[in-house]
């Protein structure tokens, strides 16, 4: 499906502007372009369907079942649908504005925010191909429980009286009501796209800018950060590198898929199995492009509170796994 991006991006970078394959400015362009046409066609699509679904479906009986005495079945729901679903930091950020409006819980919706960067079918496939069982199921396991966490320890801290203005009115107007109250006229096929399209003109017209700022960044640092850094500087297995690795991961920008490949050649090249994956899991769930978008639906607390929330479980799931990496 995200091969066109590819095609395009191969097409536009080393045909039409000549840059040859491998350079510096040749792989930030590459990466810009496929990226934030990929970003920007998703945002279209994924917020109109999901508006018309909320049209067609009687979105309250959702939100009530994953609200109450459901919600940690909600936990596990959401961080489950953001496991199969293949989503990178930014591009899942129009889903989580969608569960916003709709009115899902703002735990359950962190909890796909969190666990869809980290977790899909290609990534799983590649890490069983790579580094074998063991690694993959700790690894899904790792993913899923800091996305439940995290909804939890969001729902604790009550994350949507932290929410912008416009996410937070839209999560507010959804109506408190019970199971059997919650009843509504059949919007006509018409009104359900009129309701859609409004949906999208508002949300797409605040968030459009930021994917290219933050892709921008994302692929700058991609193209310019040197190969063999991190192994030179991380490789020895001191307490401090696990953090270190995870502050380091943060201003980079990539996808479970993509960095699978790198976690791998980091292993194989000494890096311990705690230090790499702390790190990958940092450049694809807690990168800076993603933060740059998230404050168009976060206030400044809530980010920090995300932040810090990140930074503290990638640094323990590393310390964990690096004492666990030999009988893995």
């Amino acid at each position: 499906m995200f091969a066109v991006f590819t095609w395009l991006a191969d097409w536009l970078i080393y045909e039409v502007f000549g840059l040859p394959a491998g350079g510096r400015w040749a792989d930030a362009l590459h990466f810009f372009v496929e990226d934030t046409t990929k970003i920007l066609v998703l945002l279209v699509v994924m917020i109109y369907v999901i508006a018309l679904i909320r049209a067609s479906l009687n979105v309250e009986r959702v939100r009530l079942f994953l609200s109450g005495r459901h919600r940690v079945v909600g936990y596990v729901l959401g961080a489950g649908f953001g496991a199969i679903t293949p989503f990178c930091s930014c591009s899942s950020i129009p889903v989580f504005l969608g569960f916003i409006s709709a009115g899902i819980p703002v735990g359950v919706t962190m909890a796909f925010l969190l666990t869809s960067p980290l977790i899909n079918e290609v990534a799983v496939l590649l890490l069983l191909g790579l580094l074998g069982w063991k690694f993959t199921a700790l690894y899904v396991v790792v993913g899923m429980s800091v996305g439940m966490l995290g909804g939890l320890l969001l729902d604790l801290w009550h994350a949507e009286r932290l929410l912008q203005p416009f996410a937070a009115k839209a999560y507010q107007q959804a109506p408190n009501a019970t199971l059997g109250e919650v009843a509504r006229p059949a919007m006509s096929l018409a009104e359900r796209h009129a309701f859609a399209r409004g949906e999208l003109a508002e949300i797409f017209g605040r968030v459009w800018k930021w994917v290219l700022i933050g892709v921008g960044l994302g692929a700058a640092l991609h193209g310019f950060v040197p190969q063999g850094w991190l192994e030179a500087h991380l490789g020895q297995g001191q307490w401090w590198s696990v953090p270190a690795a995870v502050l380091l991961g943060i201003p980079l920008y990539s996808n479970a898929t993509g960095v699978i490949p790198v976690m791998e050649s980091l292993i194989t090249k000494g890096l311990p199995v705690g230090t790499a994956i702390a790190f990958c899991m940092s450049t694809v769930a807690a990168s800076l492009p993603e933060f740059i978008l998230l404050k168009q639906a976060m206030q400044l607390k809530l980010l920090g509170l995300l932040f810090g929330l990140l930074l503290v479980s990638f640094t323990l799931v590393g310390w964990a796994l690096n004492l666990l990496g030999p009988v893995l």
